[in-house]
């Protein structure tokens, strides 16, 4: 079933959709729309507005969301496996309780997004921008991440073991019991070096700068 440009703002779309159909989405507005418990397995949503659409509980397991976007989405409970966000504003979205296996956020604009409390395997993120994000609890061992500002983000009891960060920021971003075992860290703006973060980076890789900074913050100076 395809929906090409049009108003499905503030509509109930769960029981319009038909079970057991690829469904398209393309350049449609989903203000405020009702797919909660829909049946969304492989849609397509190309450049829709996502302004607090509602897909909690919906199954969305191989769903493709490139372009578009808005505040406030709602994935709480939702299933997400082998999702792709390409381009997408999830600003202040809501994926508490979702279940995230296989999914990849690439280029996303993520400020405020909560994903703290959600379940599955976890997920990919790539050039994208999670300042006050909520990430609290989510594992991202072993995973290759590029280009993601963590400003001010939560990432509490996250665990990012083995993990490669390349141009990413972590200024002001909370590290309360957070892993980084044998993560590597070199190519990382590791922000201010509060007693925190030499907390939670024991165990890292860092490159020589980043290691006089530290030990700069601590009144020593390396000649």
């Amino acid at each position: 079933m395809n929906f090409d440009g049009e108003d499905l703002s503030r509509k109930a779309l769960a029981d319009r959709l038909p079970p057991d159909e690829p469904h398209v989405f393309r350049d449609c507005d989903l203000t405020e729309t009702d797919l909660w418990g829909a049946s969304l397995a492989g849609a397509r949503f190309e450049s829709c507005v996502l302004e607090q659409t509602d897909f909690r509980k919906a199954d969305l397991d191989g769903a493709v969301f490139t372009g578009g976007g808005g505040m406030r989405t709602r994935f709480s409970d939702a299933d997400l496996i082998d999702v792709t966000f390409t381009d997408v504003d999830l600003s202040s979205a809501q994926f508490g309780g979702a279940l995230l296996t296989d999914v990849s956020f690439t280029g996303c604009r993520m400020i405020g997004a909560s994903l703290t409390a959600s379940r599955g395997t976890g997920f990919k993120i790539a050039r994208s921008n999670l300042t006050l994000a909520n990430l609290g609890g989510c594992s991202l061992r072993g995973e290759a991440i590029e280009g993601v500002r963590f400003d001010d983000a939560d990432l509490s009891g996250c665990d990012f073991t083995e993990a490669t960060f390349s141009d990413c920021r972590f200024i002001g971003t909370r590290l309360l019991n957070t892993k980084f075992t044998k993560a590597d860290l070199r190519g990382a703006d590791l922000g201010q070096p509060d007693d925190a973060k030499l907390r939670a980076f024991a165990g890292a890789i860092i490159n020589q700068t980043q290691a006089n900074a530290i030990l700069a913050a601590r009144g020593i100076t390396v000649l």
